[in-house]
């Protein structure tokens, strides 16, 4: 028998052994070894042994037959994954810049069989009544379902985007999507930002599709993570909905991918590689020849660019399923006047008269602010310093009035009786986040039942179920929280929601600052009125005159693209060009500077005037956990000249020794 090599990536996270090694396939192993197998392969010198993926298998050899090694053998309980997953990190590679071993770990993220430490139950919140309930589309609902299946039916996989308000029954039109491909024998994946904050999509395809969904999300144990993607691998179940991570579910019959809420942050990973789950989904739905649907009620700039240009096919819901629900009123209140006219309280007039009013009627609320803690920070009167984190370049945010904490390292001091700087003992918190507004909503209405929603009450395992749960009991009257509280959750009972500082995501130093407001305003005003009973949405901010708050009022979608995207295009920002972040990150300040400042000079004179290059600056966070971040943007009409940038860096910097005590990290929007 003709002699096998397979190629192999090493596990090891460095771009030095980020290439191919080849190895014998010893012949007891020729019929169990196949690409995706992970593999113990003698690496280096002496009788060490590494672990790797094999990514290729081929009868010819690379090198000397003296000098190729054998495979020691497959790890034990490895996951063996498909071939299109290897081709798919390989096409992450190449496309965000990471190592090939980065790739790999992210589309394999389950490496070994781990006993579950539980059984979880799944409990429907679905009247039984309502659990095997026949589909029924209204019109404009039904005519996106029959295009889809035409188009299914005749092989044209161009990708579908709905714009579709909220409560316009977007969930409805995707399980009749769904029902389509399954009588074709195929399978689905259903992403979802975050399943623990939209548990009742989650229980509605439940209701429709029982025990063919599995669920994938981040709190799943290791071993609860394996068996769901084992019983994916073994053809058991048809549907899997999860968040990001779900897309690289081992389905062998790939036939739709769903992405509800597409305009979400979090379907952009922050980790090497930085892939935006969107455009993998694409690839990945071309290598599978199947269909990609996004869905959103604020579609992101990106994609609505691409419907208006004809590479997705446009659909739009207008009007809200439920023909007695209709769109909330808006009501923008002037910060400034409330002011001016005497009236300091986080609470405007107007908000406080709707509050008692629904009270009395027995009516639930929504209070959204996206800030958690008791104030944003805590500084002394006396010398003006902040209390900051010594490990990030951030204030120190104060939680529960005796404690500091920093949200990005978790770095945690009790509150100090005096000023670290000038020993002052005036001390004061500034700003206001979900805890003190918890407190205020409790002094100025005694007689309110009030949850609160944040990371602090959720960070145990079904804390966002109990407190959804709860309120969908009726158990309160007020829900307090950030902004995972307004995102795709159906309480027929409220009438009313007040957004207490919309202006606040204004001021993030992002390009993207005043679209993401916007998206969060819409997502806000469309929790009221999905009953029967009208709704009304308070919007308190600075800033009244801002096309972001007055569209998002308005819910005017289309003014709101045309002058977002005239910004872009004045300013060359995504996606009116493309653009490439270049981060490089290290201990040592100095270097740091000094390498992006050598980066920087070599791009401008081997790429020169077809490149715009802005910076370096500093991060927008310069310091994390005594790490030192600095970024340069570079932007182009064209993307693969991005790409081309991005390879010339990466091979001057694994040229260059400092660059050991540094880490870069590539960013394409």
């Amino acid at each position: 028998m003709a002699s096998r090599y397979a190629s192999i990536i090493i596990d090891i996270s460095h771009e030095n052994v980020d290439r191919i090694f080849q190895y014998r396939i010893p012949e007891h192993l020729l019929t169990e070894i196949r690409v995706g197998s992970q593999v113990c392969v003698p690496f280096g010198s002496g009788n060490r042994t590494r672990k790797g993926y094999v990514v290729d298998i081929t009868e010819k050899a690379d090198y000397e037959e003296s000098r190729i090694k054998e495979v020691s053998g497959l790890v034990e309980g490895s996951v063996t994954a498909d071939s299109r997953l290897i081709a798919l990190a390989w096409w992450m590679k190449e496309r965000y810049g990471s190592t090939m071993n980065q790739a790999l770990k992210t589309v394999l993220p389950v490496k070994r069989r781990v006993k579950a430490r539980n059984k979880q139950v799944v409990q429907s919140m679905v009247p039984e009544s309502l659990a095997a309930r026949p589909l029924r589309l209204n019109p404009w609902q039904q005519k996106i379902a029959d295009s889809f299946c035409e188009d299914y039916d005749q092989g044209k996989r161009i990708p579908y985007l709905i714009h579709g308000i909220t409560g316009s029954g977007k969930t409805e039109v995707y399980m009749a999507m769904i029902d389509h491909v399954l009588k074709k024998k195929r399978q689905v994946i259903v992403l979802i930002p975050e399943i623990a904050l939209t548990y009742q999509t989650v229980m509605r395809f439940y209701a429709r599709f029982g025990e063919r969904i599995c669920v994938m999300h981040s709190r799943l144990s290791a071993g609860e993570r394996y068996d769901q993607f084992e019983r994916a691998r073994r053809g058991d179940t048809e549907i899997m909905i999860g968040a990001r991570s779900a897309l690289f579910t081992p389905f062998a019959r790939l036939g739709l991918i769903v992405i509800d809420e597409e305009h979400e942050g979090a379907y952009q990973s922050e980790g090497a590689p930085r892939y935006h789950a969107r455009e993998v989904a694409q690839q990945l739905a071309r290598m599978h020849e199947a269909q990609l649907v996004l869905g959103s009620a604020t579609p992101s700039i990106e994609a609505y660019s691409r419907a208006r240009a004809g590479l997705y096919r446009l659909f739009s819901l207008k009007s809200r399923a439920n023909a007695k629900s209709v769109p909330a009123a808006t009501v923008i209140v002037d910060l400034r006047r409330e002011m001016e006219d005497g009236n300091k309280s986080v609470f405007s007039r107007r908000l406080q008269d709707l509050i008692t009013d629904r009270l009395n009627r027995k009516e639930q609320m929504m209070l959204f602010m996206n800030r958690r803690g008791y104030s944003s920070f805590v500084s002394c009167r006396s010398c003006g310093k902040a209390v900051k984190c010594p490990h990030c370049d951030v204030s120190l945010t104060l939680h529960n009035k005796n404690r500091l904490v920093c949200h990005y390292c978790g770095y945690t001091i009790p509150l100090p009786g005096a000023c670290p700087e000038c020993g002052s003992e005036y001390l004061a918190g500034f700003g206001v986040g979900t805890q003190k507004i918890e407190e205020l909503t409790a002094q100025m209405f005694p007689q309110a039942r009030i949850l609160r929603m944040d990371l602090d009450t959720t960070s145990k395992k079904g804390g966002h179920e109990a407190i959804l749960a709860a309120f969908a009991r009726r158990e309160a009257d007020i829900l307090i929280g950030t902004q995972m509280i307004v995102k795709g959750h159906d309480f027929p009972g409220v009438t009313l929601v007040g957004i207490l500082a919309a202006d606040q995501s204004l001021y993030a130093p992002d390009f993207r600052c005043a679209e993401r407001t916007f998206q969060i305003l819409v997502q806000a005003i469309g929790r009221a009125g999905r009953g029967e009973r009208p709704g009304i949405a308070v919007i308190q901010t600075y800033l009244p005159e801002h096309y972001g708050i007055q569209t998002a009022a308005a819910q005017d979608y289309e003014t709101f693209y045309q002058r977002e995207m005239g910004y872009r295009q004045l300013l060359h920002y995504p996606p009116a060009s493309h653009m490439l972040g270049l981060q490089v990150a290290g201990r040592d300040e100095q270097l740091a500077g000094h390498m992006m400042d050598l980066i920087r000079d070599s791009v401008m004179r081997h790429f020169g005037s077809c490149v715009e290059v802005i910076g370096p600056v500093p991060a927008p966070v310069y310091k994390v956990n005594d790490i030192y971040r600095k970024i340069l943007y570079m932007k182009q009409e064209n993307y693969d000249i991005l790409i081309r940038i991005r390879k010339y860096v990466q091979e001057r910097w694994d040229e260059t020794e400092d660059c050991r005590q540094l880490t870069i990290q590539y960013d394409f929007s």
